[in-house]
């Protein structure tokens, strides 16, 4: 049985993809190590996971949802958008697919010139439909009306079409051994579509993504050429992309100057 100050911190994890302990504290005037205990009772529950400084929503089989996910590392995200436009080229073919980070990529390449831009994210093609010198082409299919992603066969025999430079893809959790997840198989089917009809793949996720679980095998890191975040806390998972010859980018936060590169 949960405490009505446990189902409220329960919702609100729930609403924002994660909780600090020092923000409830302050929020239910009580001290850090009752809410500390909320957590743990949460955590035992399998309701969250923790984290350091909080917890995270655990669920293995259904994603955040979406405007909780734009919140969850904003800053993070758009500091990784930026870096990846610094990757793409004038001129350049790419595809991006379904998330928050490859939104925020999106955003951070309207600013370039001659791009041809393929997409399953209505939020991506929204983003870069204003400027004139992007042409953006959208796949058909079932619009899931939770995110805008297109998904389905349709939209995976759409991809197939297409042989582009760059693919942006995101995904909703990392394992340490290289494995990237997914919730949606339908998602999963256009995301490996959208892998094998690239030159270069260039995989997008904030850290919290090491935190969280997925029950939909999209593939594994080996797969990918470049892995930008902003930062990887795992140093297993640093070791695979080093054996693997994953080129890895992180991103440290705004304030700070330092990009860490490590190829």
């Amino acid at each position: 049985m949960l405490t009505d100050r446990q189902t409220q911190i329960l919702d609100l994890a729930r609403r924002q993809g994660r909780v600090q302990v020092d923000d409830l504290a302050q929020r239910y005037e009580v001290s850090v190590q009752t809410i500390r205990k909320d957590l743990n009772d949460l955590c035992e529950g399998r309701f969250l996971s923790r984290v350091h400084g909080g917890a995270v929503v655990s669920f293995g089989v259904e994603n955040v949802g979406y405007d909780a996910r734009r919140l969850i590392a904003a800053t993070e995200k758009a500091a990784i958008g930026r870096a990846v436009a610094e990757l793409v080229p004038n001129g350049a073919s790419l595809t991006i697919n379904i998330g928050t980070t490859t939104e925020a990529v999106a955003t951070a390449l309207s600013r370039h010139s001659g791009l041809m831009v393929v997409t399953n994210n209505i939020n991506v093609a929204t983003t870069l439909r204003p400027y004139p010198d992007i042409e953006v082409v959208i796949a058909g299919g079932t619009v899931r009306r939770s995110d805008g992603g297109i998904i389905g066969e349709a939209a995976v025999d759409f991809i197939k079409q297409f042989r582009v430079d760059f693919a942006v893809i995101g995904v909703s959790a990392i394992e340490a051994d290289g494995t990237l997840l997914d919730y949606d198989f339908r998602e999963v089917r256009v995301a490996q579509a959208i892998i094998a009809n690239a030159r270069h793949t260039i995989l997008v996720s904030d850290a919290t993504k090491f935190e969280r679980t997925a029950s939909v095998r999209i593939g594994n890191i080996r797969e990918i050429g470049t892995f930008v975040t902003d930062h990887c806390p795992v140093e297993e998972f640093r070791r695979v992309c080093q054996a693997e010859q994953v080129r890895l980018i992180e991103v440290l936060p705004p304030g700070s100057t330092r990009v860490i590169t490590s190829d």
